[in-house]
């Protein structure tokens, strides 16, 4: 699930994704996607993190449209 958010302060749309979690990222806070298998793992702190450490999973079979979205950035 994709969710746009309207900031009326800055007059821009905001984008989030849905991590299997549950929790809620904003697509500009994200550092870096690395994909194993099926599912992407986020990394969105400023410090940094290892793969499984500090990452969020979203993987095809929990949220299609997230994973969907970030994989089109991945050439196959």
């Amino acid at each position: 699930m994709e969710f746009r958010i309207d900031d009326s302060r800055t007059n821009k749309k905001m984008s989030y994704l849905k991590a299997d979690d549950n929790k809620i990222i904003n697509e500009k806070c994200i550092r870096w996607v690395k994909k194993i298998d099926q599912c992407l793992y986020v990394c969105n702190k400023s410090d940094g993190c290892d793969v499984g450490i500090g990452t969020h999973k979203i993987c095809k079979s929990n949220n299609p449209d997230s994973y969907d979205k970030l994989n089109k950035h991945f050439e196959e």
